[in-house]
């Protein structure tokens, strides 16, 4: 017995039908606009001062007092902070000391030099009386006067006083050069130890503001660990981070949107000012600072954060798509199939169509 199954066969067929239309839907298009194109870099934005710098002590020791206060103004060679070392203070006063001995003994005021000074002095006096009795006593013997070992005595002791009157004046100079180098070993001795009493007071190396101090007084204070946060008051820098493959496209002046999370949708404008070449291997980004250049914000504060983008080119008249009608980055879908077209400017939306369509040309959006 033969079966029928030619309804059911009918059925089925009506069935796929109605799914396959009620699933079809017709294709996206659009027409190419032409609009004011701007094809930007974007970029993370902080806002730190120009010149911070943090402010290390040069010795070990303990930390006495702050002398300022964070949002204090200062001064370039303003000391702001004042260590605690003892020995430090002991040396420099016995140098000090040292160096007034040494200064007293080279200026005649201690007995050193004004005891030579008379032993001279009394050598002067021995010397021209001895050189009267022997005069006179040559003359005398030159005139067959008294005997000979008188004139020999009177010559020896002439010769003896001036021999020592000259060992005197020798010793004197000798002294007097020993004394003077003393007193510059003294000298330096004590400029040494005031410039290591010196270390012990950390002092700003610029005009700006106070931004943090990092250490309270009796903490211990080492050579590696910051003490204080320094940088300018009034100038601001906005430090963007560039990937790697936008740096090429970034160029001195170039014009920068910034929005920073403190004052909401409002955009400041910038330019950029410095790019750094070096990479950060961590992040795979460059840094590159700008300045604000129109009606920046009336309140800077170090940290502020933000979003930027880097203006690289702008076109006034641009024939557009929307990026998702794009097929394979150089095609796009027509009526008559992919046609390759030459892309130029794009933003995070847009690309712009330089060639290969016409501006009427209906495009469809490419099944995803």
């Amino acid at each position: 017995m033969r079966k029928i199954f030619y309804p059911m066969k009918a059925a089925l067929i009506i069935f796929v039908l109605l799914i396959f239309i009620s699933c079809s839907k017709p294709a996206e298009k659009i027409i190419p606009q032409r609009v004011i194109l701007v094809e930007s870099v974007y970029s993370s934005a902080i806002v730190q001062p120009d010149s911070l710098y943090q402010a290390y002590a040069t010795v070990l020791g303990i930390l006495d007092k702050n002398l300022v206060e964070e949002g204090n103004r200062v001064k370039a060679d303003t000391p702001i902070i004042q260590l605690i070392n003892i020995a430090p203070a002991l040396n420099l006063e016995n140098a000090k000391l040292g160096y007034q001995q040494a200064r007293d003994n080279y200026s005649g005021t201690s007995a050193i030099l004004k005891s030579l000074e008379k032993e001279i002095q009394s050598a002067r006096l021995n010397l021209r009386n001895d050189s009267v009795n022997y005069l006179r006593q040559k003359r005398l013997w030159e005139q067959n006067i008294g005997s000979k070992l008188d004139y020999e005595n009177r010559k020896l002791a002439y010769e003896l006083s001036s021999n020592n009157l000259q060992l005197l004046k020798e010793e004197y100079e000798r002294t007097r050069n020993d004394l003077s180098i003393q007193v510059r070993q003294a000298l330096n001795n004590y400029k040494s130890s005031e410039f290591n009493s010196e270390e012990f007071t950390v002092t700003s190396k610029m005009k700006g503001l106070v931004y943090a101090l990092y250490k309270e007084p009796g903490e211990i204070v080492n050579t590696v660990e910051p003490l204080a946060l320094i940088g300018s008051a009034n100038n601001f820098v906005i430090e963007l981070l560039v990937d790697e493959m936008d740096i090429v496209k970034v160029e001195i002046g170039q014009k920068t949107l910034v929005t920073l999370d403190a004052y909401g949708t409002r955009v400041f404008e910038a330019n950029i000012k410095k790019i750094y070449p070096a990479k950060d291997e961590r992040t795979q980004t460059f840094k590159v600072e700008a300045v604000f250049s129109k009606n920046p914000p009336q309140k800077l504060f170090p940290g502020l954060v933000g979003e930027a983008n880097i203006i690289i080119a702008e076109k006034e008249d641009a024939l557009v798509i929307p990026k998702e009608f794009l097929l394979n980055e150089n095609q796009v879908l027509t009526e008559d199939g992919p046609e390759k077209i030459v892309t130029g400017l794009q933003d995070m939306e847009h690309i712009e169509i330089i060639s290969g369509i016409r501006e009427d040309e209906t495009i469809y959006k490419p099944d995803q």
